[in-house]
């Protein structure tokens, strides 16, 4: 057993006795352990780890810089805080109090995540070397000490392909529900979790907490096993406040599907909002902007109002006002939270019905929007350049791709050009590029011909797609031919048209191509610099008729 000197205090002096290390201590065997043991792993205060080398620096879980939650691997935040490096070693693990707010840093090769909240956490610095200087015998690795088993390092658990989903649980953290019935809510969403079969390739999940303001608990990227989300919603603090429910949910629809949180592309986005009693917000609002957002929304509500407290509750269709469709499948309710098992089941089965989730499709990864601008002499290269600006601001809102939305461009005269049909780009970038570089024709205006040359030529061949069509014309003046026969053509197959007139263009040909309502699909600006404020009334007015036509 090595020694070490111990201060001891007196009245006047203070020596130092060289006094035996407790057993366990600082001459103690260096635990071997895994790329994958946690801090909570580690049931001491204090404690000398031994950390393989060759540990896959991406796989490391680690939550924190400096002082670490105690659900992120040991040697991923020794290799994070530069104690070891990848090569392993010895590390001294210290065990802390848990806190709020760990942060994101890069380093050393490892991402470390955020966590809102952890109830206990730890810190670590190099560890004392293997060999016992007082014996200089040298300590084996093989197993830890004192018999303990080494712990198998865990297999990433693939999940249940058969239900891919990023899914959000919005918990209701107000008064309204209050702390007993908050913890009986913690419980369901566990076994729902537990139920879903969560894994790398299977669903993800993250929680977010409804009161006063809305707090991401933990991201779709933090844990990928059951067993890690349990603890990360058994640790969730109740908040309190206002059940600002809307506000929570705008919030969610906004900041949490994103690839930097792990939303991950073509999987579909769903909310499923809690709700004890009613909501002391207006939700209506947060509902469109989640379809908007492509997000599918579920409503579980628990309690729902009596007769006499109808009286308190702002709109009593709120359920109806949020979901993502009004046909029953996105609304669930429990009557209480007491012998929810039963209710576990059928809603899992609800979030793993893939085909269901019709509002993944949203106005700006689900449409062909082709764009009919006018090249004639009136224009002028100068403001060409300013139609195609406008063309291209539109243009890159959307989600460009081979399974998205789709964009072409025809110039027309006299004659027509396609300059790039649907099929020929799939990358917003390439979109971009090709329309800067368009070449102005010049010549007359024939802008009945154009319409019928890009519903024949570009819509065509594109009419076995799911996404719905709409054409934007843009033009400074009065045709030489009818527009109105081959603007009712282009209406009856489906196509939706946005006329946008400048200069000289007439109102009344703007009003004879655009489609009902004709107010909120033409519109006119006497100078070609005025085009800009139109471009986000086009996009709105997209995806206003892209909803209309999802209902």
């Amino acid at each position: 057993m090595s020694a070490a000197w111990i201060p001891v205090l007196c009245l006047g002096v203070c020596l130092l006795l060289l006094l035996p290390e407790p057993a366990g201590s600082e001459g103690a065997v260096p635990i071997a352990i895994t790329c994958f043991t946690r801090g909570l792993d580690i049931r001491k205060e204090k404690a000398d780890v031994l950390c393989p080398g060759g540990c896959p620096l991406e796989e490391f879980s680690v939550f924190g810089n400096i002082v670490y939650a105690s659900v992120s691997s040991i040697c991923g935040a020794a290799v994070h805080s530069g104690v070891i490096s990848n090569s392993g070693g010895p590390v001294r693990i210290y065990s802390l109090p848990g806190r709020e707010n760990y942060s994101s840093v890069v380093a050393n090769g490892i991402q470390s995540q955020t966590l809102s909240r952890w109830s206990a956490s730890f810190t670590v610095t190099k560890g004392k070397s293997g060999t016992q200087e007082a014996t200089g015998q040298a300590v084996s690795t093989a197993r830890p000490a004192i018999g303990k088993r080494l712990k198998k390092t865990p297999e990433k658990k693939t999940g249940n392909k058969d239900c891919k989903a990023d899914i959000a649980f919005l918990i209701d953290g107000s008064f309204n529900i209050g702390k007993r019935r908050f913890n009986l809510q913690k419980n369901f969403v566990g076994k729902v979790a537990l139920m879903l079969g969560i894994g790398t390739e299977g669903p993800h999940v993250g929680l977010v907490q409804a009161s006063e303001h809305p707090k991401i608990e933990f991201y779709l990227k933090n844990f990928t096993s059951a067993k890690d989300v349990l603890f990360a919603i058994k640790e969730v603090g109740f908040r309190g406040g206002n059940s600002n429910t809307g506000k929570a949910l705008k919030h969610t629809a906004q900041k949490f599907f994103t690839a930097d949180t792990g939303a991950r592309k073509g999987i579909p986005k769903v909310v499923v909002v809690f709700i004890d009693g009613w909501p002391s917000d207006d939700v209506e609002e947060a509902g469109i902007v989640a379809r908007e957002f492509g997000v599918n929304v579920f409503i579980v509500s628990v309690a729902k109002p009596i007769p006499e407290e109808l009286g308190m509750v702002q709109d009593v269709a709120f359920v109806d006002k949020a979901v993502c469709r009004k046909n029953g499948f996105f609304s669930y309710h429990m009557p209480n939270w007491f012998g929810t098992t039963k209710y576990v089941k059928p809603l899992v089965q609800k979030l793993c019905t893939h085909e269901q989730m019709i509002c993944s499709k949203t106005c700006y990864n689900s449409v062909n929007i082709a764009f009919l601008i006018d090249g004639s002499s009136s224009v002028g290269e100068s403001n060409f350049r300013l139609m195609l600006e406008f063309v291209s601001n539109i243009a890159k809102t959307f989600e460009i791709s081979d399974i998205g939305a789709k964009i072409a461009a025809v110039q027309f005269t006299y004659d027509q050009r396609t300059e790039f049909s649907f099929t020929d780009y799939s990358t917003k970038e390439n979109v971009l590029a090709v329309i800067r570089n368009i070449r102005y024709m010049s010549g007359g205006t024939a802008t009945g011909d154009a319409i019928s040359f890009t519903v024949r030529n570009v819509f065509g061949p594109m009419r076995d797609s799911p996404n719905k069509n709409f054409l934007v014309i843009v033009t400074d003046g009065q045709s030489y031919d009818d527009v109105r026969g081959p603007a009712a053509a282009a209406h009856d197959a489906g196509i939706t048209i946005f006329s946008v007139g400048v200069a000289w263009a007439p109102l009344d040909d703007l009003k004879d191509m655009a489609s009902k309502p004709k107010e909120s699909h033409a519109f006119f600006t006497r100078e070609f610099t005025g085009l800009e404020p139109i471009v986000s009334d086009v996009i709105r007015g997209i995806c206003r008729d892209f909803l209309e036509s999802q209902q």
